[in-house]
């Protein structure tokens, strides 16, 4: 399945490059194709290297240090290690609505983030799977790839938005050299479709990489069931308690933090939290006989995790 989702999303991308050179061609021929490439590599690069610190100084994020021992810390900590992962920077976000993301361009500079609201709703178990949630990003480099995605569809919708314009004033002919009008109805059509396709793709490229993530988390705790409680959990308080986030950042996050605005439920790009717990739970009923231990809240769990919980108590 793992490998399945990689040649899913390899193919996604590749898809979406190919619209950006189809309306850079439509745009303005080969030289309208490059300087499409262009602007999505410029951004690209830019995402790549600065989008963790934009996003945390926009949640107005701060950083939990070790010598405060917060509960949260110490998970991440042990987590990481069964995850064979670098410990990445915890930062805590001021708003009651239970919420998590990771980011940072690799594994070494990695940010896990969760807001108050979180550590205030979940047990220790439901705690534990969101953030291994959040590692499996981490391990499987998903912030890139959802970075890359992101900031290709929004070089799709700029220029196309741009193609619409000069379609419309006449500023841009494209390809529309024997003056019959139509080159400015192709760039029209393309300044529709194309911004649709790249929503659709981003779409599908993130859903994939959640639920990649899911299994992620199930494997680092060795207890789907935590990961599954939380899933619930968070989709109940997201429609009660409704969190102040930006759409530009709404893949982030573990569960659609704008769940509580019904329009933008229809462009989610996270899958429906009842397909995730089902394919959670469906590991968890798949497990031999001879499972590990069981956790506090009654779920599996691996030696490490075992231990640790040992350890709290």
């Amino acid at each position: 399945m793992a490998m399945g989702n990689q040649i899913r999303t390899t193919i996604l991308l590749a898809l979406m490059t190919g619209i950006i050179m189809w309306i850079g061609k439509m745009f303005g021929g080969t030289g309208g194709m490059m300087i499409a490439l262009v602007i999505a590599g410029a951004m690209n690069f830019f995402s790549y290297w600065y989008s963790d610190k934009i996003v945390l100084k926009m949640y107005r994020a701060r950083e939990a240090s070790p010598e405060e021992g917060s509960l949260v810390y110490r998970i991440v900590d042990v987590l990481s290690k069964e995850a064979g992962l670098p410990m990445p920077k915890v930062y805590i976000i001021p708003q009651d609505s239970p919420n998590a993301f990771a980011t940072g361009r690799n594994p070494e500079n990695a940010v896990v983030a969760v807001t108050e609201g979180l550590l205030h709703t979940m047990n220790p178990d439901e705690l534990a799977g969101v953030l291994a949630h959040e590692l499996g990003h981490v391990k499987n480099r998903d912030i890139l790839i959802g970075s890359i995605a992101a900031t290709m569809a929004g070089a799709i919708m700029m220029i196309a938005n741009m193609a619409k314009w000069g379609a419309v004033f006449g500023g841009f002919r494209g390809n529309d050299e024997e003056g019959d009008g139509s080159g400015t109805i192709g760039l029209l059509a393309m300044a529709i479709i194309a911004p649709i396709a790249a929503m659709l793709i981003q779409m599908a490229i993130s859903r994939s990489r959640e639920y990649l993530a899911d299994a992620a988390a199930a494997k680092i705790t060795g207890n789907p069931e935590g990961l599954a409680s939380a899933l619930e959990k968070l989709g109940a308080y997201s429609r009660q308690i409704p969190m102040q986030a930006q759409p530009a950042t709404a893949h982030m996050f573990i569960i659609n933090p704008l769940s509580g605005r019904h329009l933008m439920n229809l462009f989610s790009a996270h899958p429906p939290i009842a397909e995730r717990v089902a394919r959670l739970r469906g590991t968890r009923n798949s497990r031999s006989d001879n499972a590990p231990p069981s956790s506090p809240s009654g779920g599996t769990m691996n030696d490490q995790a075992r231990n640790f919980w040992n350890n709290l108590s």
